[in-house]
């Protein structure tokens, strides 16, 4: 049976073609031909450095202009002259039941051009062996975690992780060869806690995989940014758009930050809550005087969720997590803005994309929409029963 699509994504045709194409060749160059659909992401010196969906034929030369900022590629060029320094870093990756995926993963691993002093696994109680099989044939550290959540997962990583730093991915993330090094050149003042990644789909072959990209994606763009003291005070107001910071599928921590500010809180995240425990403790980094880097040299590749049903209780789990969040965050700081975010912000925004789907129909953007509501109904529920309950 063919799953219900949005109005706005009848005419394209799947699988929605990536092509990568690198600002030195030839076709780019002389613009001799025209792309005429799907995700095109120009190149420099093998790092994305700008992206666009073409929808009608568009000549090669006058899309990189368009798209491809100057300064961009100069960034990346700046990047990759300047020395590593920070060597001492583990990578960690928290999975259950995803054998295959991980293995994909971890083979991405070997070539990177910063090797990790460690690989850190920990199987959030998968049903069989598979999990642990794959970790130790990659030479990893194998580390069991029987209660459920994934912030009990990685806690356990930071826990079993030996080094100065430490670099989380996700299990279902491919890693470019540069992804550590770049991270770990992002650490180049004492101040920064954090530094996140730019994430891009790794496949868009079905409309679940599209809509995802397209209003749920990880992408922060192609501009390296800082979010510190002066961000967190600028939106004292109102919640912190913490969302912008990057993507907990790729985000490295100087280690003493866990000491300092506390772990990951297990009341979210997947297995609890749902989403938004990697935004809550940068919200708490910031809150503490760090500051969190946006670092789009860093690059991965994610494989979202390929059908609609799952897409839905994605979404469900997110805006669940992101309100349970926004409590935690007052909680935390007493900052009134993520109340004015859950009480008033968030159920004018959800009303007002509900009008426009009575007058235009279920497009993309709108097609979860009662998943939005409930779960973020359910996530203020969620989390009042669990106030008191301890963080980690």
């Amino acid at each position: 049976m063919r799953e219900p699509i949005p109005a706005d994504l009848k005419d394209i045709r799947f699988p929605v073609p990536i092509r990568y194409l690198d600002l030195a060749s030839a076709e780019v160059d002389t613009g001799s031909s025209a792309l005429s659909e799907g995700l095109v992401i120009f190149l420099s010196d093998g790092l994305p450095v700008g992206q666009a969906y073409v929808d009608k034929p568009e000549n090669t030369t006058a899309l990189a202009l368009r798209v491809v900022q100057p300064e961009t590629v100069e960034h990346a060029h700046q990047v990759a002259q300047i020395p590593l320094k920070n060597h001492d870093v583990s990578i960690l990756i928290c999975t259950k039941d995803r054998p295959d995926e991980l293995a994909r993963c971890l083979a991405s691993i070997p070539r990177q051009s910063l090797p990790p002093v460690e690989i850190v696994v920990v199987d959030n109680a998968s049903a069989g062996d598979g999990t642990r099989r794959v970790a130790e044939a990659a030479g990893a550290t194998y580390v069991r975690e029987d209660r459920i959540g994934l912030d009990y997962a990685r806690n356990a990583a930071v826990r079993a992780a030996t080094t100065e730093f430490v670099a989380f991915t996700d299990d279902d993330v491919v890693l470019h060869e540069r992804w550590l090094e770049n991270l770990m050149k992002g650490f180049d003042q004492p101040e920064i806690g954090c530094v996140t990644g730019l994430v891009l789909p790794g496949e868009l072959s079905t409309p679940a995989q599209l809509i995802f990209e397209r209003h749920w994606g990880f992408g922060r763009g192609y501009r390296r940014r800082d979010f510190d003291r002066h961000f967190y005070r600028r939106h004292k107001r109102h919640k912190n758009p913490m969302s912008m910071v990057g993507a907990g599928a790729s985000q490295a921590f100087r280690r003493k930050v866990f000491d300092e500010c506390g772990l990951f809180d297990v009341r979210l995240g997947a297995g609890a809550a749902g989403c938004s425990d990697d935004s809550e403790f940068w919200d708490r980094l910031l809150h503490h005087g760090h500051t969190c880097r946006y670092e789009p040299t860093a690059v991965s590749w994610h494989f979202h969720r390929k059908d609609m049903e799952g897409l839905a209780k994605q979404i469900h789990q997110y805006m669940k997590g992101h309100v349970a969040a926004l409590l935690i965050q007052y909680q935390n700081t007493g900052k009134l803005g993520n109340l004015r975010r859950m009480l008033m912000s968030l159920p004018w925004y959800h009303l007002k994309r509900f009008a426009k789907r009575l007058e235009r129909g279920a497009t993309s953007d709108n097609f979860f929409l009662k998943e939005e509501v409930l779960g973020s109904l359910q996530g203020a529920f969620y989390l009042l029963g669990r106030w008191k309950m301890q963080p980690w």
